[in-house]
């Protein structure tokens, strides 16, 4: 029998909890790092990460796409009703820096579209989490949950998203680690249109967080992101009110394509 939808969040929860104790044991410390065949760093955090996730989300037999997994075939996935879509450590580089802006990122998948994701940020001990049946949340302190909470006990200590606006400039957010010459002239035309403005940088998910909790408007992303980089931030911004479309369309960002690599995108709180 398959888990109810808020049974799977709570799964997915908890995986993202341990993945997230695994990553800051190896933080702390030393670690080695290698480069893979697109010459993106990887490190034992991204490994362990992964495997804790993996194998804590097998309870929902529901299949796993993870960008630290093994291949997964369009083929064979074309025709999941469901599964799961995973960044075991999105922000390696911000990992390996050590600037603490590194995300677990956990969604599920229906057709093509997030119906959950979950987004924990180990070093400040934040929770993101979201789903079409309970909206969207921020859970500070996330570690000082008791293990043996219920979800029920767990969301009565978290805030619905988003979040009572502060009286601030329209903010845009982008990436820290990826601005470019596109991204420049979006922001300049937003400056024009908003006048006075304020421009703040992230890494990982926590760019699509901060929109959804309504710390930022807007969050223009015209360079390469995959599937996984996304998804789980994507479904929170949704249920939080916010949308992420495709950058110059009407189209909302749509998953388990051929190429998992997504199109210019941008997310809004507008």
């Amino acid at each position: 029998m398959r888990l109810s939808e808020n049974n799977r969040l709570f799964t997915a929860i908890i995986a993202a909890r341990e993945a997230g104790k695994a990553i800051m044991n190896i933080y702390i410390g030393e670690f080695d790092v290698s480069l893979k065949a697109d010459e993106s760093p990887i490190t034992e955090a991204d490994r362990q990460a992964h495997n804790i996730i993996a194998e804590m989300l097998k309870e929902t037999q529901m299949p796993v796409l993870s960008e630290e997994g093994k291949e997964f075939p369009f083929d064979e996935r074309k025709n999941l009703d469901h599964y799961w879509l995973i960044d075991p450590l999105d922000g390696t580089k911000e990992f390996v820096s050590r600037n603490g802006e590194f995300t677990v990122n956990i969604a599920l998948i229906e057709k093509n579209t997030p119906i959950l994701g979950v987004v924990f940020a180990p070093v400040p001990d934040v929770l993101y989490f979201a789903s079409r049946e309970t909206g969207a949340f921020k859970l500070n302190s996330f570690s000082v949950v008791a293990t043996n909470a219920t979800f029920e006990e767990m969301i009565k200590q978290c805030l619905p998203l988003p979040i009572k606006k502060e009286d601030r400039n329209f903010t845009i957010i982008a990436s820290r680690s990826h601005m470019n010459s596109e991204t420049a002239d979006y922001i300049k035309k937003i400056e024009e249109k908003h006048g006075d403005t304020k421009l703040i940088s992230a890494g990982s998910s926590l760019k699509l967080c901060m929109v959804a909790e309504n710390k930022a408007d807007v969050y223009p992303r015209f360079g390469t992101t995959m599937e996984w980089d996304i998804a789980a931030g994507h479904a929170i911004v949704k249920y939080s009110g916010g949308k992420v479309m495709q950058a110059g369309k009407n189209e909302e960002l749509m998953y388990n394509k051929p190429d998992l690599r997504n199109p210019f995108f941008v997310a809004t709180r507008e």
